[in-house]
């Protein structure tokens, strides 16, 4: 038998090309011609140790902090603390020059007080103070940059953590496109605000604080004037802007992600897109989405545009305004030319960062706008989860009972009402009836994807709300109706469940459902890569994929959603007999619309309007006459396949 690469780890990367393309297959490896080189750029690559953090379903003290700039921050105090030390020191010898020049002018450049000694080492000390901001600013940068990699790399795993702890509802009502902004734009505007928002924010801030001392020490008459006009309208400008553009990123936020839910969506349904000539009215959807998130932006824009102008011709009428006061101070001797070019320069300097405070100030409100969708998100709880008191559920045996059990996704209207049923160990049964009837809602309880809003569902006389999540569901195995496999190797999906399968399981595992023969077609076995979706498989091939990978996680309960109703009739022969094999000395669910897998079962439950009907064997209920006789006449009469327990 062709296994591929070993049964004990992937096998080459390349290799394979021509058998790839001899069996239909796309090939999915690394062309000969760039092999060599493919080879030399993997050398370089850093050795990587793998991740053991474990997970919980209860989050951490750490993680149940409230998602704030500071708390990302404050992890890493010696990054936090020395960048913020260089921020000061850079800060204060930035303001250094303007009283270097007023000591030039008033010792060396005035009459009767000519040096070009003062001149020279003036210069000298514009170039030592240059020289050494440009030191500060380069390790401000190195230590910001750091500081923002690190707290987007936590951010993104707490982020990405919080998704697994979710239930199912959540991502029912929410748009998988809105849910990736969340880990994509939203972190990267936070990014960009750790890195160069805040250190700028820092160097402005103490820029003003420092020039406004140094104006008051400088002249009170015209710091005083300055600080009267100026900073009042300045202060009530800025509050203005605060509010009208927190409102227009707030929209922003939300309209992007719209965005990216409908691309994400047009790109996974792209297939039914084109098989019925959807393309136009996408385009035109999606220009009408666009248009939304093009008008928030175009808001933000005018707003930014009222203000930062405003705050310009602000700074140039206080400046006409105090030149004339400056000039008249000078002329009454209370003020020297020195002092006066002093002053204006610090003047500039100190409208300069309030200028570059407006362009920030929009990374700062994206940022923020980004913390309050990320702080929503992570502060809405999981509807099924842990209680505190939960235990560990030991092996179990198989039993299974609903107890009087009502539910309803939504509250006011119940899917299941008062469902009393119990399952013996190791039997199979099946749940049969018109779609909507809440078959498969009653085996989403018994997982524990949603929790009963009435009643019991208890595994092995244990009400499942009473032990831990995971030890519940490492002992129950679901099939779906459509099979998913992950981007990796046809091994890797196979072990998805239980990662510590060995070789000899695994083999076992593709021979009892029958995978021998894809196995052996494939240019390199079990390592062949999976392409998205397992799209170049067939639906046969998958469904047996998603059988062997429940088979390998061992569980005692083992749960089929539909699992033959998309397959054609050979491919539903193939997998009916796999099913009889992983079936054997298990409890298991068979969610049907076919009833050549319902006749398969120990028994049958038929489920009409969320109730249980009929409970019996196939050949006790055919006999009866009653729903499930009625529906197998219709079945048989339609085509289907007249098999009996016995004979199958």
């Amino acid at each position: 038998m062709a296994w591929g690469g070993g049964w004990g780890g992937p096998g080459p990367v390349a290799g394979g090309h021509h058998s790839a393309t001899a069996n239909g297959l796309p090939f999915g490896g690394i062309p000969e011609e760039l092999m060599e080189e493919a080879t030399r750029l993997l050398a370089t690559e850093p050795e990587r140790p793998l991740s053991r953090q474990p997970f919980h379903q209860r989050p951490s003290v750490a993680e149940r902090r409230r998602l704030s700039l500071w708390a990302l921050v404050g992890v890493y105090p010696r990054l936090l603390y020395g960048a913020s030390a260089i921020v000061l020191l850079a800060s204060l010898l930035l303001q250094a020059g303007p009283k270097i020049t007023e000591y030039a002018v008033n010792h060396g450049m005035l009459p009767g007080h000519h040096s070009l000694t003062v001149i020279a080492l003036s210069g000298v000390a514009y170039l030592v103070i240059a020289v050494v901001t440009a030191i500060l600013q380069r390790l401000q940068t190195d230590l910001t940059g750091r500081l923002a990699s690190r707290v987007m790399h936590d951010l993104r795993i707490r982020v990405f953590t919080h998704f697994q702890r979710l239930s199912l509802d959540f991502f029912t009502d929410e748009k998988a496109g809105v849910l990736m902004s969340r880990m994509t734009s939203d972190i990267e505007n936070l990014q960009q605000l750790v890195q160069d928002g805040i250190s700028q924010f820092a160097t402005q801030g103490l820029t003003m604080i420092t020039i406004t001392v140094i104006l008051f020490l400088t002249n009170v008459t015209l710091a005083a004037w300055t600080v009267l006009l100026v900073v009042p309208v300045l202060f009530v400008m800025s509050l203005w802007f605060h509010h009208a553009s927190q409102r227009g990123y707030l929209l922003s936020r939300d309209r992007i992600a719209t965005v990216l839910a409908d691309l994400s969506e047009s790109l996974y349904g792209i297939r039914v897109v084109t098989a019925h000539n959807r393309q136009r009215r996408n385009i035109r959807n999606h220009r009408h989405v666009l248009g939304a998130y093009r008008d928030a932006n175009v808001y933000t824009g005018r707003v930014s545009a009222i203000y930062g102008p405003g705050t310009i011709m602000v700074g140039i009428l206080a400046q006409g305004l105090l030149l004339g006061i400056g000039g008249h101070l000078v002329l009454q001797h209370r003020l020297t030319f020195g002092a006066l070019i002093a002053f204006f320069l610090y003047l500039n300097r100190f409208f300069q960062p309030i200028q570059l405070l407006v362009q920030q100030y929009s990374a700062l409100q994206q940022g923020r706008s980004s913390i309050i969708r990320l702080r929503e998100l992570l502060e809405t709880p999981p509807s099924v989860d842990d209680r505190d008191d939960a235990h560990e559920l030991g092996p179990i045996e198989g039993r299974i009972r609903f107890e009087h059990v009502t539910f309803g996704y939504d509250s006011e209207h119940p899917v299941i009402e008062d469902v009393d049923l119990e399952i013996a160990p190791g039997e199979s049964v099946a749940f049969v009836g018109p779609t909507g009837a809440g078959k498969s809602t009653l085996a989403k309880l018994v997982n524990r994807f949603y929790d009963p809003t009435a009643g019991r569902v208890l595994v092995d006389d244990v009400d499942v709300r009473e032990v831990t999540l995971r030890s519940l569901r490492s002992q129950l195995a679901v099939v779906p109706q459509e099979p998913f496999l992950f981007a990796g190797s046809i091994r890797s999906n196979l072990v998805f469940g239980r990662p510590d399968a060995t070789v000899d399981e695994v083999r076992h595992a593709v021979e009892l459902v029958g995978l021998d023969d894809l196995v052996d077609r494939l240019p390199q076995g079990l390592d062949t890569v999976v392409h998205e979706r397992g799209q170049t498989l067939s639906a046969g091939e998958r469904q047996l994929l998603a059988l062997a990978r429940a088979f390998l996680a061992r569980p005692r309960v083992l749960i089929l959603d539909e699992a033959t109703s998309s397959l054609d009739l050979q491919s539903e022969i193939v997998v009916e007999h796999a099913l009889d094999r992983v079936l054997d000395g298990r409890t298991a669910i068979l969610i049907a619309h076919r009833l050549t897998t319902a006749q398969r079962a120990d028994r049958i439950v038929v489920v009409d309007e969320g109730r249980v009907v009929e409970v019996g064997t196939p050949e006790r209920l055919r006999r009866a006459g009653g729903a499930y006789a009625r529906m197998y006449d219709a079945w048989v009469a339609a085509g289907g396949r007249d098999v009996t327990r016995e004979g199958a």
